[in-house]
């Protein structure tokens, strides 16, 4: 039995959004990187390092999601099944807008 033929107009959406997932975990972990090495704080130092280690760790957690998606797309057209549905975007901007809330009050709060 042939593969389905796979348009590669979809073949390409797909790598194009696996790059996105990519660059959103790149720019996390570069934020990640900045809370560390350019937030000097006297007193919440320790609450800034662990929200860095968050978003690097969200960071690296969307490149993992990324390849998981982009393996199961690729694995659907190529062999003519139907996407199931996914809530990982849902909580990864979960996970997003709850580290963005703690680093908004690390720069209200925290001197």
């Amino acid at each position: 039995m042939s593969e389905p033929i796979v348009d590669y107009r979809f073949i390409l959406a797909n790598e194009r959004t696996f790059l996105a997932w990519l660059r959103t975990g790149l720019a996390l972990v570069a934020g990640g990187v900045a809370l560390d090495q350019f937030v000097a704080v006297a007193s919440g130092s320790e609450f800034v390092q662990w929200l860095a280690i968050a978003t690097i760790g969200l960071g690296a957690v969307v490149g993992v999601v990324g390849i998981v998606r982009w393996r199961q797309a690729d694995a659907v057209m190529h062999e003519g099944g139907v996407m199931r549905r996914s809530s990982a975007a849902l909580w990864l901007g979960v996970a997003f807008v709850v580290i963005a809330v703690f680093i908004g009050l690390a720069l209200v709060f925290v001197e």
